[in-house]
């Protein structure tokens, strides 16, 4: 019986995983497939999400507060930045657009080194949610990562609703394969595209501020998640967000069980799943959205 529960922990926390690697993922996605900029400080912003969470919350005494402040922050940096930096680089070549957000980076780092401190944190979870559902009688599974996967799956059908059956989302699709044509039927492809460029940023930093209590609130997070995320659109297909999601399921899955059963390839699993779909699906899983 323990062993069919720890199986099922281990399914759910791949799940949680890699629905929290979608939700940092479909932003960079829509960010690179559908305005075509590499933006390799998309990770900050799941770093700026964490640390706002950590300090809004002692502030609110409420994560939910915090979560909510911080997402509308959080779109807010990303108009802002996207109106002073980005959109002067849609039209140069990627070097340029690797260059600037690589120098955002630092930019932030710095930032949050000045603001926050250089102190691992820890941010507490909702007391709501702060108990165990009993598996087993030695075995137990967090509400919190439950939450967080709901909160996850939520979010995502949010996102298919909105590409497939709204008018933003339709702006959003024709944008994404013919920006000329789209822009040349009357369509503000530049607004478009700081709405595009500001709903990344906020999906990046909330689930920076979903993931603070169970991953702890420390410098250069984004880096790390910034890599995974990168594997995440080259194997969904870059600008599929239905792409996104399936890699990221798979991802987390095939993390979680290789730090389990494989421990000593586990750092290897991914790259090896990601040059399996390759070779097979070049283009990757799935097409532009």
């Amino acid at each position: 019986m323990d062993s069919v529960a720890s199986f099922l922990i281990q399914v759910l926390n791949g799940l949680q995983y890699g629905l929290l690697l979608f939700l940092v993922a479909s932003g960079l996605t829509l960010i690179f497939g559908i305005m075509g900029v590499i933006n390799l400080a998309h990770g900050s912003f799941y770093m700026i999400g964490a640390y706002l969470a950590w300090s809004l919350a002692s502030q609110f005494n409420s994560l939910l507060a915090a979560i909510v402040v911080g997402v509308v922050l959080s779109v807010g940096l990303g108009l802002l930045l996207e109106r002073l930096l980005i959109r002067h680089f849609y039209h140069r070549d990627h070097l340029y657009q690797v260059l600037l957000t690589y120098g955002l980076i630092l930019i932030f780092e710095q930032l949050r080194s000045i603001i926050w401190g250089d102190d691992v944190q820890g941010v507490k979870v909702p007391e709501l949610f702060n108990h165990s559902i009993p598996l087993t009688d030695t075995l137990s599974y967090p509400v919190y990562r439950l939450v967080i996967s709901a909160a996850c799956i939520l979010i995502a059908l949010g996102m298919h609703w909105l590409i497939r059956h709204t008018r933003l989302g339709m702006m959003i699709r024709a944008g994404a394969h013919n920006r000329e044509m789209t822009e040349a039927m009357g369509i503000n492809i530049r607004l478009l595209f700081a709405l595009v460029f500001a709903l990344g940023t906020a999906l990046a930093a909330f689930a920076g501020m979903l993931a603070a209590p169970v991953s702890s609130v420390y410098p250069n997070m984004g880096s790390q998640v910034l890599i995974i995320c990168f594997v995440v659109v080259v194997i969904g297909g870059i600008g599929s967000v239905k792409g996104a999601l399936v890699a990221a399921l798979l991802i987390g899955l095939a993390d979680t069980f290789g730090q389990v059963y494989v421990p000593e390839l586990a750092g290897m699993v991914v790259y090896l799943l990601m040059a399996a779909v390759l070779i097979f699906r070049p283009e990757g899983l799935f097409r532009k959205t």
